[in-house]
């Protein structure tokens, strides 16, 4: 992607909890997740969380999105993707957009490689650059 657009990987890290867990401890666990989440998101941007209860955009639709935001001015975008026990309500406030991938639940990083290919993909759609289908 770095020949195209400045693009970068943040992670935050998961936050140490056993695997079982009460309701409130889930949501302090998500909670203390969102700060550090919230903390490397800038102002100006433009956040899209990844939930599955987001929007379901295919390549072109993502690609459109991408070149919207970018002519009207909002270069930086910021894409969200939570850990096991998904994002704070804080996180979800602070997005403009929700995007799904499906209603299947996928480990984070397998979620990253896929956001990354699509992002990819969408950039290769707006070039009128040929890719593989």
């Amino acid at each position: 992607l770095t020949p195209y657009l400045k693009f970068q990987v943040i992670e935050v890290a998961d936050e140490k909890a056993p695997d079982s867990l009460s309701e409130a401890e889930v949501v302090q666990v998500k909670g203390r997740e969102g700060e550090r989440i919230l903390a490397q998101i800038k102002s100006e941007a433009h956040v899209i969380a990844l939930a599955i209860d987001g929007k379901l955009w295919s390549s072109e639709e993502l690609a459109a999105e991408i070149d919207r935001l970018g002519t009207y001015g909002t270069s930086h975008v910021v894409f969200v993707i939570g850990g096991s026990h998904g994002l704070s309500d804080e996180v979800m406030r602070r997005a403009q957009q929700r995007m799904s991938f499906g209603r299947m639940t996928l480990p984070h990083q397998l979620m990253r490689l896929v956001l990354v290919e699509q992002v990819y993909r969408a950039v290769k759609i707006n070039r009128g650059e040929p890719y593989h289908k």
